[in-house]
């Protein structure tokens, strides 16, 4: 099952469909921008035949429908290919010769992260329902917690309401600053900008002043682009500082505030389950294909008895949480038994590795795999990650 080019498919459909969209959005507008200066001359124009003339020829020179179907074919042709790579692909339902099926679970943990899992969407019935379902009545743990944040970020992503995110901000300051944050500034900028809109510019730097002069240091440039922004307060959408309007400013916000949020409840930005299954999404095709080849040739894995993964299984970064290391030789992985050991020229082996290329120690040297340098035993130095 190749995901990556059902993914890349996938991925053709939908910049096409986005190309379309864009597009024929600015066909739309043309369109607008040129039957509106056609009205204004008709109603200042008594003879209308020459407005209308020109008007004629501006569209059959731009062509717009033309252009809006040779978008719209090219999406069609995209859509058509697709079910073509479907059907190409081998999907197959049945996982469970790529797992362990002896595994004892912790039921109430597995409840738990379950739970956690819906708590941090924000669907807080949904996590209680299934608690109650489950018949484990312990509440879970950060459900509170994440009743508030997600109170911070609807007022922010619904309401546009700074308060109770500034308020939990300030309150945490000073971990937002160990943590090497910029929440904290980010959400005054915000407030900033709304009071130049709704206020005046003299307000603005009056709280400018008092809310982010402690964050000249980090933040210098920022804070001299919202101030010199004051200039066109007034026009700011089509000024040099239009950016700050940019609706992403607002969802940096609310990302880092989730972010952030976890982290000071020692929680990852993302689920446990959420992260377990991206993972376990990635790894699947590379150990059922592994699988297939061991049955067509008529060899068994016993995954009961495996220490580690009998194939190399290529993560995303984002599921790389800390460093592995691999012996470039026996291609296998770096444990407590089997620690990576630094050679004299800098190369790295495991430490079994080592001890076969020099006989078990009967040679006090060797000659490094990867270089002509001659390697002595005893300066061969354990690494830790």
């Amino acid at each position: 099952m190749e995901l990556k080019s059902i993914k890349d498919a996938f991925d053709r459909v939908a910049n096409k469909q986005k190309l379309s969209y864009t597009k024929t959005q600015e066909i739309i507008q043309m369109l607008s921008q040129e039957l509106d200066k056609a009205l204004i001359l008709l109603q200042e124009q008594f003879d209308q035949r020459p407005i209308l003339a020109s008007l004629k020829k501006t569209l059959q020179e731009n062509s717009p429908l033309t252009q809006i179907e040779v978008r719209e074919k090219e999406l069609n042709m995209a859509l058509t290919k697709y079910p073509k790579v479907l059907e190409k692909q081998q999907l197959n339902s049945d996982i469970s010769k790529a797992y362990r099926h002896n595994v004892e679970f912790d039921t109430h943990v597995v409840n738990q992260i379950i739970a956690n899992f819906f708590y941090r969407q924000g669907m807080f019935d949904v996590g209680d329902c299934f608690l109650a379902e489950t018949g484990d009545e312990s509440e879970c743990s950060t459900r509170r917690s994440f009743v508030e944040m997600h109170q911070i970020v609807e007022a922010m992503e619904m309401r546009r309401e700074l308060g109770p995110a500034l308020n939990w901000a300030t309150s945490n300051s000073e971990k937002l600053r160990q943590a090497r944050s910029d929440l904290e500034m980010k959400l005054h900028s915000l407030r900033f900008l709304e009071i130049a809109r709704d206020q005046t510019s003299q307000e603005a730097i009056n709280y400018a002043r008092k809310h982010m002069a402690g964050f000249a240091d980090s933040s210098l440039y920022e804070i001299q682009k919202l101030i010199c922004s004051l200039l066109w307060s007034r026009n700011l959408e089509h000024s040099p500082y239009s950016d700050l309007l940019a609706p992403s400013r607002w969802n940096d916000a609310v990302r880092e505030l989730t972010r952030q949020y976890c982290n000071l409840l020692d929680e990852s930005s993302e689920s446990a389950l959420s992260t377990t299954l991206a993972a376990g999404t990635q790894a699947l095709p590379v150990l059922l294909k592994y699988m297939n080849v061991m049955v067509a040739a008529n060899k068994k894995l016993d995954w009961q008895s495996v220490e580690q993964l009998p194939v190399a299984v290529e993560l995303s970064e984002e599921f790389q949480f800390r460093s592995v290391f691999v012996c470039p030789v026996s291609k296998e992985q770096a444990s407590d038994e089997n620690p990576p050991m630094m050679m004299s020229c800098g190369h790295v082996l495991c430490k079994q590795t080592i001890n076969k290329m020099s006989k078990n120690g009967a040679r006090s040297s060797f000659k490094c795999p990867y270089c002509p340098t001659d390697v002595d035993i005893s300066k061969c130095r354990q690494l830790h990650f």
